[in-house]
């Protein structure tokens, strides 16, 4: 079993930057490939972003290329959405995500991540 905890979240105006960590409480950190999911108001949640659990392979939505990053480091336990140049557009709960049998491929996850965190809120203003 692995907890999560999202964190870095807040209200940034567009065009900013933000890091959102994902702290996971397990000491197989690095046995799961961690993911990040965002849910806007009165939208499905949706994929954003997943990295395997070596972090040699990653996946981005084609639609957030170039402007969000996934990164982890397992000495720390914790996953990293790195987000660029950000819009309206991008403002949900962000949610991270932990498997430890979903394959990092070029592409998004086959299946739904069996374990997730609470959220962490971002709000960009115009």
């Amino acid at each position: 079993q692995i907890q999560l905890v999202e964190s870095g979240g807040g209200l940034v105006q567009a065009g900013d930057s933000l890091r959102l960590s994902c702290a996971a409480s397990s000491r197989t950190f690095n046995h799961y490939a961690m993911a990040w999911f965002r849910q806007a108001p009165g939208k499905e949640r949706e994929f954003v972003a997943h990295i395997s659990w070596g972090g040699d392979k990653t996946y981005v939505a084609d639609f957030l290329k170039g402007r969000f990053t996934i990164s982890r480091d397992n000495a720390k336990n914790t996953a990293y959405l790195y987000m660029d140049n950000l819009t309206p557009e991008d403002t949900a709960v962000y949610f991270c995500a932990a498997d430890p049998g979903i394959g990092v491929a070029a592409g998004p996850p086959r299946r739904p991540y069996n374990y997730w965190g609470q959220g962490t809120q971002v709000t960009v203003s115009s």
